[in-house]
This record gives structure tokens, C-alpha cells and sequence, in this order.
């Protein structure tokens, strides 16, 4: 039962292993259903690969997302503008301000506000609250609307200053999370256990000979 890394990449098992292995493979009838030595399809290692890389480029941009009171300055601001006071229609109203904000700050904002619409009500409920975080010098990147309530976010990002001689944790979405690395593990785990299975059989390179008779057979492996 011994492992063997002399040659990995063909096999991990010693003769003995392998000798054990083939003599049940070829004798053992499985009720009629056999089983060639073949290596796992490259198509289908490529889709798995394929479903991982996706299933984090798709998690990256989008874990955890909840519209920050950030986007929404320009809208409070613009709440107070002439042009839109003077407009009687809440929906035109709030087309005009979301027509006005269109591209503001280099137009960083645009995507999570197309993802995260307000209606003009909305807007009003939230606009007291956001002013009121202004008024007291907040990141408002750190505040998430959750409803009609803007709230300190719940991230646990990097390690900035209190502005106390302290430190606090950024309440800001990080480009890694610790999922991730719990994510990596358990994708190598899982590979690297697959891997070691497969490699304890005999190498690819030799085919059975079903319903074989092995005189001697030990009957299990």
C-alpha cells in the first residue's frame, strides 16, 4: 500500500499495489459492467476549471454589494437644486436628477446606480439621514442604505486609524475577503485528493482484459 513518487505523474503506487489492482480489475465482472483505464476527459477538466474561474469572477464585483450612501450624494445635492424644486412630477423630478448625476465624479457611480434606483420617495427618506452623515464628517462610502435606513456598513476591510491613536477596521467592501482563501483551500483540497485517487491506479498507458481469470486472486485491494 506504499506510495511511490518515482514517477508521479503516471503513478503513485508500487508494483505490488499495482499488480493487486489489476488482477482485481481484470477479474472482477461487476455484474457485466466494465471499466477501461482511461484518463479523465481534458474537456472535462477544462469545463471544472472553467466553472471555478467563472464562479469567482462573478463573485468578485459582486459579493456582499449593497448600495453605499456614497452613490447617492449627488442625488441628495441635487435634491436642492432650482431646476428640480421647480418641477412638480416625482418621476420627472427624479429623471432629471438621475439625467444630472449621469457621469458626475468621472462616472464611478454610474454602474452601482443603474444597479440601485431610487424613486423620488426613496430619495427623500434616505436624503435627511445622508445629510445628517455630512454634517458630522463621515466616509459615507462606510454606510449602506438597507431599505429606508442608511446604516454602518458590516464589512470588516483593512486596518485604518480612529483618528484616536487607534486603529479600527475599514467599513468598506475589501478586494479580498477571507472566503476567498477558505474558497482556495477547499478547491485544492479537493483537486490534490482527486489527484492522488486517480494516480493510485495503474498508469493509463495499460488497458484490462475483462473477466480475466488471475489465478490467486486476493479479491480485494
Amino acid at each position: 500500500m506504499a506510495f511511490n513518487l518515482e514517477r508521479p505523474l503516471e503513478t503513485l503506487s508500487d508494483d505490488g499495489l499495482n499488480k493487486r489492482a489489476v488482477d482485481v480489475w481484470e477479474s472482477e465482472s461487476l455484474g457485466g459492467i466494465t471499466e477501461d483505464n482511461n484518463r479523465v476527459p481534458q474537456p472535462i477538466v477544462a469545463l471544472l476549471i472553467l466553472t471555478i474561474l467563472t464562479a469567482f469572477a462573478i463573485t468578485f464585483p459582486l459579493w456582499g454589494q449593497r448600495p453605499n450612501a456614497a452613490i447617492y450624494a449627488g442625488y441628495v445635492k441635487s435634491m436642492n437644486d432650482p431646476r428640480i424644486q421647480a418641477i412638480k412630477d416625482d418621476d420627472a423630478a427624479m429623471a432629471e436628477i438621475v439625467k444630472m448625476n449621469k457621469g458626475a465624479e468621472g462616472g464611478k457611480y454610474d454602474a452601482l446606480l443603474e444597479r440601485h434606483p431610487l424613486s423620488m420617495n426613496d430619495l427623500r427618506i434616505v436624503a435627511p439621514q445622508i445629510e445628517a452623515l455630512q454634517a458630522k464628517g463621515a466616509d459615507l462610502a462606510e454606510y449602506n442604505v438597507v431599505g429606508d435606513r442608511v446604516q454602518m456598513a458590516n464589512f470588516e476591510g483593512n486596518q485604518i486609524s480612529d483618528g484616536h491613536g487607534g486603529m479600527r477596521a475599514e467599513r468598506k467592501q475589501p478586494w479580498w475577503d477571507k472566503g476567498y482563501t477558505i474558497d482556495i483551500f477547499f478547491i485544492l483540497f479537493f483537486f490534490t485528493g482527486v489527484t492522488i485517487v486517480i494516480k493510485r491506479l495503474p498508469p493509463s498507458t495499460w488497458q484490462p482484459v475483462h473477466d480475466k481469470d488471475h489465478a490467486g486472486h486476493e479479491g480485494s485491494v
